[in-house]
């Protein structure tokens, strides 16, 4: 869990550097484009280890699922963000971009630490 408190403290970190260049409408894309990949990433880790704990052998289920659930989830978020709540899309769509990319390459490194060390070394 110390991996994702670091990536969360990142990523939050990130968002606040850009806080004091832009106004108030960018800054709210960009907070809702990184919140989002933030929540999904963090949601999915969480559960990659606990299946990785009690059942390894339902992980590759489980991440089977959890790609279906997010292009639903994704597509519906960006739907909503972009339609009714009427943010500005250029901003939102580049950090959404941005974050979603990142925190995926941070989970894909996580679980290849995590298959070729077990989970004392994903923390």
């Amino acid at each position: 869990m110390k991996r994702l408190a670091l990536t969360a403290g990142a990523t939050l970190i990130s968002s606040a550097l850009i806080a004091p260049a832009v106004d108030t409408p960018v800054l709210v894309a960009v907070l809702l484009g990184m919140i989002a990949p933030l929540a999904v990433a963090s949601a999915t880790w969480v559960m990659i280890e606990w299946t990785y704990r009690r059942h390894p052998d339902q992980l590759t289920p489980l991440m089977a699922t959890a790609l279906f659930a997010k292009m639903i989830f994704f597509g519906a978020y960006v739907a909503v963000v972009l339609r009714v709540l009427l943010v500005r899309p250029i901003p939102f769509v580049a950090s959404f971009t941005v974050y979603f990319i990142v925190l995926h390459l941070t989970e894909a490194f996580w679980l290849r630490r995590l298959f070729t060390t077990g989970l004392r070394a994903s923390g």
